[in-house]
């Protein structure tokens, strides 16, 4: 397959939010066309270049502009990894796009462009193969996420998005810093030549190194919203609309994406003996406290936007703590972990835009603390069976698959993919076994946590007001869980090609050469 296809992912989205840009205001529906239309080509494109990165177990292709010097030359870099990635930032965007239609995308005029540069950022920093471009599009990404975050105005979204500007300006200034950090101890930030040059590094330079890769760390984790650096992300995500929401649920997992590329590429096991596996303990103990803190987030949350935004912290931790044992097994089923958490995410975030009254204060309590004294009242209620209205019921529907995701309960995805995560963790020490109780414990807190809302809002609450829900936006939902939905039955060729994605990743010879050619076979 031709290179020049691995571009094509970057192109499609900046091409149509340039065209939508042009267009202005007054043609919206053909600029919500094109949109249609961008979304189609990117899973299209996603699919072929996952196809070509399965073609072997090693399989890798390489675009290089220009054709310079692979130390000095801007790569794009398709393997197993970023193809998977690509492909579930496309699924994602293409599933709340119907949703985000009508009212959501009215409450702004450049909707729909923002979303395409957001997915030029996303799309770049899963493709690039050096540390300069991956610097240059997670800005791109942000600037799109912050007018995103502002859309539909108001105090709380307004308050909530300045801190997460600020947040990210200072994430970005580490990030910076730690290139220029590691750009002067080696003269290059193609991620291959710096795996090539890292095992030779010691005493002051290998110190540098390691010190810039600490402050990328930072900035990743940052972004990954894990302890304590996460704090932002419950505040921001809840009070953005509710589609802008479900896009930035693959925000967190870009820098679990970047954590888990670099920490394999550049400090795996053939890094040398003082940098191998460098700062894995320290991401192992951020993930088991960001598991604690968004277990306790999700029981003490009033809001279903807080609880939606608890359980991407817990998923944070779930994978940073997977992606620190450095084991195939476990990084296979993280992966999975990930895809599902995704799409189960996103599908309750666009629920709670469908179950919350309209005309609810922001930030208001919805859900009220549990008292056993009401109990009582209880106690002689009439519990003859009423009849709901269908859209009620498809959104009850819809909220007990997304517990069950997200709880990772059977029979659903969710309970095969944790399953998958936690069945290789027994034997890798104390660490990976408190990682192990804290995941079981946090899904038995998802459960206390959304059974104690669905009741609430389904049930208990006679007074509850549904807003009118159309069915494209119940199209979005229906369509994210019906995706979870056929992986569980689909299994085998999804969890072939994750495990060989992890095998890949472990073994980064493969990606190095695709890269450098025959000067991996040379000395530094």
């Amino acid at each position: 397959m031709n290179g020049a296809l691995a571009i094509a992912p970057i192109l499609i989205p900046l091409a149509a939010a340039a065209v939508q840009v042009l267009l202005g205001i007054r043609f919206r529906r053909f600029r919500t066309g094109l949109s249609f239309l961008s979304c189609l080509a990117l899973v299209a494109v996603a699919a072929l270049l996952m196809m070509s990165a399965s073609r072997g177990e090693g399989a890798t292709l390489v675009y290089s502009l220009g054709n310079w010097p692979a130390r000095f030359a801007i790569v794009l870099v398709v393997d197993r990894l970023s193809a998977l990635m690509l492909l579930l930032t496309a699924v994602l965007a293409l599933a709340v796009l119907p949703y985000a239609l009508g009212r959501w995308q009215r409450m702004g005029p450049h909707f729909q462009p923002l979303v395409q540069v957001l997915l030029v950022g996303y799309n770049g920093a899963f493709l690039t193969g050096d540390l300069f471009n991956l610097f240059v599009f997670f800005e791109v990404l942000l600037a799109a996420s912050y007018g995103l975050a502002l859309h539909g105005s108001g105090a709380r979204r307004v308050g909530a998005s300045l801190h997460y500007i600020a947040i990210n300006l200072t994430a970005s200034m580490l990030f910076l810093v730690g290139v220029g950090l590691i750009f002067g101890v080696t003269g290059t930030v193609n991620m291959a030549v710096l795996a090539h040059l890292i095992p030779d590094l010691t005493g002051t330079p290998r110190a540098l190194m390691q010190a810039g890769a600490a402050l990328l760390g930072l900035a990743f984790l940052i972004k990954a919203a894990v302890w304590p650096v996460g704090f932002w992300l419950p505040r921001t995500y809840s009070a953005a609309i509710p589609p802008v929401a479900a896009l930035f649920a693959a925000m967190t997992k870009l820098g679990i994406y970047v954590i888990l590329r670099l920490s394999l590429l550049l400090f795996g096991a053939d890094a040398g003996p003082e940098s191998a596996h460098f700062g894995s303990d320290w991401l192992l103990w951020l993930g088991i406290i960001t598991l604690v803190v968004g277990s306790i987030g999700m029981l003490g949350a009033r809001e279903l936007g807080k609880l939606a935004a608890y359980s991407v912290l817990v998923s944070s931790g779930t994978l940073l703590g997977a992606v620190a044992l450095h084991n195939p097994a476990v990084t296979a089923g993280a992966l999975a972990y990930l895809v599902i958490s995704v799409l189960g995410i996103a599908a309750f975030f666009l629920l709670t835009g469908l179950v919350v009254p309209r005309e609810a204060p922001e930030g208001a309590a919805q859900l009220e603390p549990y008292d056993p004294a009401i109990d009582a009242l209880f106690a002689a209620e009439d519990e003859r069976r009423v009849a709901s209205p269908a859209p009620v019921v498809i959104l009850a529907v819809c909220f007990f698959a997304c517990g069950l995701l997200l709880a990772g309960l059977p029979p659903l995805s969710g309970f095969l993919a944790k399953f998958a995560l936690l069945a290789p963790m027994l034997d890798h020490g104390a660490g990976a076994t408190a990682l192990f109780a804290l995941i079981i414990t946090a899904g038995l807190c998802t459960v206390i946590a959304m059974a104690r809302a669905g009741i609430q809002i389904f049930w208990a609450d006679a007074d509850w007001q549904f807003p009118h829900v159309e069915a494209r936006e119940t199209v979005s939902v229906v369509g994210l869980l019906g995706i979870c939905l056929v992986l569980t039955f689909a299994v085998a060729a999804p969890w072939n090609y994750l495990a060989a994605t992890a095998r890949q990743i472990h073994a980064p010879a493969h990606y190095i050469h695709a890269v450098m050619g025959p000067a991996a076979e040379t000395p530094p």
